[in-house]
């Protein structure tokens, strides 16, 4: 193997794999892999993807489900220098054939069950649960002897969540990810002792590479989850096997209004990280009420910035429990205007930012790479406001911002007025097209009981300015999301629009 200087994504798990051979890095249903084991794992799986005919820059498409062969694909791609691209395993039809396409992969790694879906034609290899699946190669492969990669070179492209266009596939370098790695330990205290599992699919930014590669930075065992599942993840808690969880909100929303909720006990858990969407902060109280001895850290970013960018630690939350934190390590962030000028503390304006973990651009998107990156600043899209402290309190996706009869109106002050109501169990705030207002102010609920539209306008009059308040409340069984919980304005903006 040539000289390198390790600063690689695959080389986090090296020098852990030095570091401590014996410990127990991955669990994953009734399979354990040590830290030897999985960095051996993980050279053998290289030499099989090479074997295949792919050569350095390839890009390799991982379609599967949460697995410990999830985990040993994507540091198998990045120690033989291949692309890793994660997708979503929910994607379906053109959806699932434009990423395909658009990233130009070469090889799906993917599930039986998954690989149906798959457009014809498409080249598989199957992560795990069949006859010649990369796991099952495994012990026929000889360890990956090639040269490292350079710290330079795309390892993952990340492509963004679609909510409001076409995705864009976020270019991030291995230099770009293990800076985030370590802005991901300062910022979250993440140390070898802690339990965490790991219940979020894996192909999403967060799970992978807030949580996941920064865990096994630090020598500590992860449990794997298949998904975020009430009852899985209240049993492990209480069995003392989990004491780090991270979760978005629609996972700590279900969680608080399960009826076990309260006579659980939950003491057992140390440490939870709450992100990828805004968290209302309704639901923040009856967290802190149930378990005050729980430390809180809300995580907030996006997928092109690797993706933590800001963090509220536990100790911060007091007084702030509407805001994101402060930028990590490695990241500068500003509050401009439209021309890019600073705004006063207190003044809404988008977040930008400059850092080592940000991607490279757009992979063959050069105009949007070009609109993104201006001035040596990237435009992050969302709406925030930072005060005399450095903490950042985000407004709304600037796309998502109501222009109400002239007046702009912030769709989270709105939620989070209707989340204080017993019977709205989620809510989301959009604007639609109306003759006398531009755009009506109009709430999307999932409600949890009886409830009438004219009480929660009421309700809401009680908490905001009645030019803020509900023009119209519908009732729905579900908000679309993505994987990651994000609502999908968007969807909802287009299926109620007259």
């Amino acid at each position: 193997m040539t000289p390198g200087h390790g600063s690689t994504v695959d080389g986090v798990l090296r020098r852990s794999a030095r570091r401590t051979p014996a410990r127990v890095a991955v669990e994953y249903r009734d399979r354990t892999w040590t830290y030897e084991e999985l960095d051996e794992a993980v050279s053998r799986a290289a030499s099989v993807l090479l074997e295949r005919g792919l050569a350095p820059g390839d890009r390799v498409a991982a379609y599967g489900h949460n697995s410990d062969a999830y985990l040993v694909g994507f540091l198998a791609c990045a120690r033989a220098g291949l692309v890793h691209v994660p997708v979503n395993q929910n994607l379906t039809g053109d959806d699932l054939a434009y990423i395909l396409g658009q990233s130009g992969s070469s090889l799906v790694l993917t599930d039986p069950d998954l690989a149906v879906r798959l457009p014809d034609g498409v080249r598989t290899l199957p992560l795990r649960d069949a006859d010649g699946s990369l796991l099952a190669r495994l012990a026929e492969a000889a360890p990956y002897d090639g040269p490292e990669p350079r710290t330079e070179d795309l390892v993952q492209l990340l492509y963004t969540s679609g909510t409001t266009a076409l995705p864009k596939g976020a270019m991030m370098t291995h230099r770009a990810l293990v800076h985030e790695y370590l802005s991901a330990i300062t910022a979250l205290d993440l140390s070898a002792g802690d339990r965490p599992a790991h219940a979020l699919p894996l192909y999403h930014s967060a799970q992978m590479h807030v949580f996941l590669l920064p865990y096994l930075a630090t020598g500590a065992t992860n449990l794997i989850l298949d998904a975020p599942d009430g009852d899985t993840l209240l049993d492990l808690i209480e069995a003392g096997r989990v004491d780090s969880l991270f979760a978005p909100p629609t996972v700590w929303i279900a969680l608080t209004n399960r009826p076990d909720f309260a006579d659980r006990d939950l003491g057992g858990l140390r440490k939870a990280y709450y992100g990828a969407s805004v968290m209302p902060v309704p639901v923040l109280e009856r967290l802190r009420e149930r378990l005050p001895k729980l430390a809180l850290y809300n995580c907030f970013g996006q997928s092109e910035i690797g993706p933590l960018a800001t963090v509220l630690a536990p100790e911060e939350h007091k007084g702030r429990l509407d805001s994101c934190g402060r930028a990590v390590l490695f990241v500068d962030a500003r509050v401009v205007d439209e021309g890019g000028e600073d705004v006063p503390d207190g003044e809404p304006g988008e977040i930008v930012y400059r850092s080592p973990q940000l991607c490279e651009g757009y992979w063959d998107k050069p105009e949007e790479t070009s609109a993104a990156f201006r001035d040596g600043w990237f435009r992050s899209g969302d709406l925030a406001v930072r005060d005399a402290h450095g903490f950042f309190t985000i407004v709304d996706r600037v796309k998502d911002v109501i222009n109400s009869g002239g007046v702009l109106v912030a769709s989270r002050q709105v939620e989070d007025a209707l989340y204080t109501h017993d019977a709205v169990a989620e809510a989301a705030v959009i604007g639609l097209p109306d003759e006398k207002w531009i755009e009506a102010v109009t709430a999307v609920v999932v409600a949890r009981g009886e409830v009438s539209e004219d009480e929660l306008v009421a309700h809401a009059k009680e908490k905001l300015p009645a030019f803020k308040a509900p023009k119209r409340v519908l009732f729905v069984d579900e908000l679309p999301r993505n994987a990651s919980g994000k609502i999908l304005k968007r969807e909802l903006r287009d299926r109620f629009a007259r």
